[in-house]
């Protein structure tokens, strides 16, 4: 016997989960933050640097950092007046990887539908891929990325 009141309690239970994700994707629903993410992920940063490395005003880019910050996506350190930025959980760094493969598949696909007789071309992530599995099948290492 299928007990609807039970799908409707693991929908409540879950309705934290689905407010939190809807929340963070909120936090990412913008291009400049977006940006300062990818920054961010190569290591921390001052706000001078975050910047000159988006080429953006200090107002945009603080505003930004804010609502980073607000959300719980980045990290705060003060060294004399000097604050510098990090990722709060590296795991953002795979999240903007696949919203990066998201982008190629989708891109790949437009181009199969404009080009139909054209070969399928590889995106970066199957591209790095096949480097790894070469670098692999050669006996060298492979980074984690």
């Amino acid at each position: 016997m299928n007990d609807r009141r039970g799908d409707e309690g693991r929908q409540f239970v879950n309705q934290p989960l689905q407010r939190f994700k809807a929340d963070y994707f909120k936090a990412l629903a913008h291009p400049t933050r977006i940006q300062i993410l990818e920054v961010l992920r190569r290591g921390e940063r001052s706000v001078g640097e975050i910047q000159r490395a988006l080429d953006q005003e200090g107002s945009t880019v603080s505003q930004q950092l804010a609502v980073l910050r607000m959300k719980n996506l980045v990290d705060t350190r003060k060294d004399g007046n000097v604050i510098f930025y990090r990722l709060r959980d590296p795991l953002v760094g795979e999240l903007l990887d696949v919203a990066r493969q998201i982008f190629d598949s989708h891109v790949t696909e437009l181009r199969a539908l404009i080009e139909p007789d054209s070969p399928p071309r590889p995106t970066p992530a199957r591209r790095r891929g096949l480097a790894t599995g070469r670098r692999a099948a050669a006996g060298g290492t492979t980074s984690p990325r």
